[in-house]
């Protein structure tokens, strides 16, 4: 469950957060779009909001997840 309630993102926490998206997408032939994306988005925000906010740190927590 994301953890969103309340919270802002700057522009810099989205570019983060996009960076990470979008590089874990193309290492797995992923359309940004898909389904599969938005559970990747979510796990991604989850993350970030627990300290992975460097995107980097972000995409090998993301690439770390068995549930996706």
């Amino acid at each position: 469950m994301s953890l969103l309630i309340g919270s802002t993102f700057s522009p810099e926490d989205l570019d983060i957060l996009r960076h990470a998206l979008d590089a874990w997408c193309v290492e797995r032939r992923i359309d940004i779009k898909s389904s599969e994306a938005q559970v990747a988005a979510s796990a991604a925000l989850d993350l970030y909001q627990s300290g992975f906010d460097d995107s980097d740190k972000l995409l090998l927590a993301l690439r770390d997840l068995k549930s996706l």
